[in-house]
């Protein structure tokens, strides 16, 4: 009789659970029977509080923890730095110090606002950071904490979206619904990224196991380069909606926050290190589009 081998079950550990990243990685978790899933958010755990932090982590006692929440008002931070520096910065340093506390992994998710977007070639991990914005900085300053506890790692992407949450897809899919005409900027240029090709990273990334850990700063987005203007395009072109998409400039939209006018990451680091494949972000667009109803 063939003897039967259990795999060890990793329990992971998952805080802003609620928000884009965090519902895809609800929407996979079925799907790993290895992995033991605990999924938070600020109703459950307030991450601000280091006394509910460490007691959360030693009952739950999480081989990983995946911080997926984040203050992303990207305009609303220019008046209400506090809050946004509690949540991108504070948190993720209390994160870190009970993940070292019970010898946990912490994976946590960084941005592309880290870079003030005047480079002419995708940023690798080690191009100098300069923050254009409050949202930036802070965030920065969650990086910073994160890599110096030496059991963190920190993944940046950019132009997130999902059938989940708030985001520029699912506006444009129901503002193409329902207007003749949209301006949206041309001079921003980026990878749109759907979080559940990022999901799908991360999880890989969790069954390389502790062994497998790499505590330093990772790129992830979708391959390809384009536009606002472009990515408006495709999502009402997908539709067949009958609106017009006109091409701005970022000055004729001003907004409280500086965007970084290029927002290209390179991920030769995490594809050479975990062996991740990405999708091209067309052809993910389009998967995440059959599945939005507006």
């Amino acid at each position: 009789m063939a003897e039967t081998i259990e795999l060890p079950i990793l329990k992971v550990l998952v805080t802003g659970a609620n928000g884009q990243l965090g519902s895809e990685l609800r929407l996979l978790a079925p799907y790993y029977p290895t992995l033991q899933f605990l999924f938070t958010d600020f109703e459950e755990l307030d991450i601000t509080n280091t006394v509910s932090v460490d007691r959360f982590c030693t009952q739950f006692n999480p081989d990983f923890i995946i911080n997926c929440a984040a203050y992303t008002a990207v305009d609303k931070a220019e008046s209400d730095e506090p809050n946004a520096y509690k949540l991108n910065a504070e948190a993720p340093s209390i994160l870190a110090e009970s993940a070292k506390k019970i010898d946990a992994k912490l994976i946590h998710i960084s941005t592309d606002y880290v870079f003030d977007g005047k480079a002419f070639e995708p940023y690798t991990e080690v191009f100098p950071t300069h923050p254009n914005s409050i949202y930036g900085k802070t965030k920065l300053v969650g990086e910073q904490f994160v890599l110096e506890s030496e059991v963190g790692m920190v993944v940046r992407t950019a132009w997130l979206y999902s059938i989940y949450g708030k985001n520029f897809a699912k506006t444009i899919a129901q503002k193409g619904k329902d207007s003749s005409s949209l301006r949206v900027v041309f001079d921003q240029v980026g990878s749109p990224t759907w979080a559940n090709d990022l999901a799908k990273a991360l999880v890989d990334i969790v069954l390389m196991g502790k062994k497998g850990f790499v505590p330093e700063v990772f790129h992830y987005s979708n391959e390809g380069v384009c536009s606002w203007f472009d990515f408006a395009h495709e999502i009402v072109k997908f539709y067949g909606h009958d609106c017009k998409i006109f091409p701005i400039l970022t000055s004729e939209y001003p907004t409280p926050a500086k965007r970084p006018p290029y927002s290209v990451l390179n991920k030769a680091k995490i594809k050479s290190v975990y062996g991740v494949e990405i999708p091209h972000w067309r052809e993910s667009l389009i998967n995440c589009l059959k599945l939005l109803t507006i």
